[in-house]
């Protein structure tokens, strides 16, 4: 009886084993097929350190910090020579400014704005980490996911509208070559919100982009040296044109100012703080570039200096173009595009269909550039840390193309009032960010990092504070966003205070300057570990010298190896 009992037991058990194995063989192809999906990473790596970290986003190693100050001031240079640059002073104008008042405006604006670049970049020039690691050291291991994803967001919605500004350029460039694409049939439901020609040329401007994407970051700066040497050949090309073709600089430059007093004042602050808006992504993710800075001074004097001056360039030739537009047409066309565009109608000549395609092409590289060095290698880098063991700076900035053809930006340049509201409102929102990130840097830790402790999840390390997120952070970033609501209401519509609405006018400052001045005094009662007395940047961990030594092993164990294989190769 006994052994019938036994014998039916190891029959159950292999029928239960046999119920598991189709089982056991789907999870065994999931679990194959997820493997697929990761990016190459360390195998020793727990889960919970998987969640923290790839090898692209530990420190950028020594053979690929190639960037010199050259490359920063030619990648400012490119960055700027966009569309959206050379028409920024027409809303100024249109305020009722004169031109060199709006011109003084883009001076303060971008002048303002290149010093708070670099404090926040100086973390990323010193200890070589982007902007994902640099924001764990205020807001948390955790806590800075939400930082993080707030910047990815803006770069992928962005990346979709550069790309549609580019796809103009490439409709452009084709009505040079062949005028039929302007007739072409339109197959596309009004409900798109586009026609065929246009999508035609978004998705063509679209493809062009892909393969840049594909370079390192360290790679991609040759890309940036291209456009620094094309786009000032083209722009002054195009203002000769125009000013040969206008029989002169046209009346813009004649024109007086409509306001005064404290009208103008306001008005010249709010135009300054629209370039100051314009920059605060980058001022947010300042150290993912910086992060390849061959010397912490390369990513210094060069971006100090390059971005107003670049800035100052473009618009002012900008303004020169227009105002002779406006002497051609009897209207100001502040898009280049545009004005490219009439330039096309009755029957233009074969240089003139030329001249056009060379400015036009030009400027599609311009903004291809723009779009990589401003959005996509910012997404990639974000999206990178938002998820360690699947994505890398690569993917991440292909899935910021996928999200910008998939958004269809085209929908968000109709009304650019609305637009423009957004961008002021998700400035808040990033002008905190980099107020708590700089007070942590300069004034809590003075310069101290614990490279080390940047991908540690131990209760006790440097950066893990409350489960891996910081209040102290967070409260100071909601006070920053707080002090702007109500303005912030006024610009949508509703009726607020006069005094809140000059609050909101100077959103970057009041945004950076409460939420510092909170962490601050947050930290003042609230220590946290590795607050310093004395500036001092450095990596109290060690990291750099253990890497390097562990370099210096590997590359011991490698010669050992081909020592010993032409030992055993002299012998055979």
């Amino acid at each position: 009886m006994i052994s019938i009992g036994l014998k039916n037991c190891e029959s159950e058990r292999a029928n239960d084993d046999s119920a598991l194995l189709p089982f056991q063989l789907v999870m065994g192809l999931l679990n194959r097929i997820v493997q697929s999906f990761e990016v190459t990473h360390d195998s020793n790596l727990t889960i919970t350190e998987q969640l923290v970290a790839n090898y692209d986003l530990l420190p950028v190693e020594p053979e690929k910090r190639t960037w010199r100050a050259y490359n920063y001031i030619a990648f400012w240079t490119a960055d700027t020579f966009n569309i959206n640059m050379w028409m920024i002073v027409s809303s100024m104008i249109q305020l009722g400014m004169s031109w060199w008042q709006a011109w003084i405006c883009v001076w303060l604006g971008y002048g303002v704005a290149a010093p708070f670049l670099v404090l926040n970049a100086r973390p990323g020039a010193i200890f070589h980490v982007m902007f994902p690691i640099v924001n764990r050291t205020s807001f948390g291991m955790f806590g800075s996911l939400w930082c993080v994803f707030n910047r990815a967001a803006m770069a992928c919605i962005w990346y979709g509208v550069q790309a549609s500004i580019g796809g103009s350029c490439v409709l452009v460039m084709l009505r040079a070559m062949w005028p039929s694409i302007y007739d072409l049939p339109n197959s596309m439901p009004a409900s798109s919100g586009t026609d065929t020609r246009d999508y035609l040329c978004f998705f063509l401007f679209w493809l062009i982009s892909l393969p840049i994407i594909w370079f390192p970051v360290h790679k991609v700066r040759h890309f940036f040296l291209v456009t620094p040497i094309l786009m000032p050949i083209a722009s002054i090309t195009f203002l000769i044109w125009c000013i040969v073709k206008a029989h002169g600089i046209g009346p813009i430059l004649h024109q007086p100012s409509t306001l005064h007093g404290s009208k103008l004042g306001w008005a010249m602050v709010v135009s300054s703080m629209s370039c100051i808006s314009n920059e605060v992504t980058l001022v947010t993710n300042a150290p993912d570039f910086a992060s390849r800075a061959r010397t912490s001074s390369a990513a210094l004097y060069p971006q100090l200096f390059a971005i107003p001056l670049s800035a100052a360039f473009v618009s002012l030739i900008g303004i020169l173009v227009s105002s002779s537009s406006q002497a051609i047409y009897g209207t100001a066309i502040w898009s280049p595009i545009d004005l490219l565009g009439n330039f096309l109608n009755d029957n233009p000549s074969k240089a003139t269909r030329f001249g056009v395609w060379f400015i036009s092409a030009s400027f599609m590289l311009a903004q291809v550039t723009t779009n990589i060095c401003a959005n996509s290698v910012s997404a990639g880098c974000d999206l990178t840390a938002l998820f360690p063991r699947f994505i890398n700076i690569r993917r991440g900035g292909y899935i910021a193309a996928t999200v910008g053809l998939a958004m269809c930006p085209w929908n968000l340049l109709k009304n650019s009032n609305e637009f423009t509201s957004y961008l002021s409102a998700y400035s808040v929102f990033l002008s905190s960010i980099a107020g708590v990130m700089v007070t942590e840097y300069y004034i809590v830790r003075k310069g101290h990092y614990n490279v080390k402790d940047l991908y540690n999840t131990t209760k006790g390390s440097w950066y893990w504070y409350t489960y891996g997120i910081n209040f102290r952070a967070y409260t100071a970033y909601i006070s920053g966003i707080l002090i702007n609501v109500v303005g912030f209401a006024g610009a949508t519509g509703r009726t607020v205070p006069l005094a809140a609405t000059r609050i909101y006018e100077l959103s970057f400052f009041t945004g950076f300057g409460v939420s510092a001045i909170v962490y601050w005094a947050l930290n003042r009662v609230f220590p946290v570990i590795g607050a310093a007395d004395t500036f001092e940047e450095i990596d109290v961990s060690g990291y750099e010298r253990t890497a390097r030594s562990l370099r210096d092993v590997e590359e011991v164990d490698d010669e050992t190896k081909d020592g010993g294989s032409d030992h055993s190769a002299s012998k055979r």
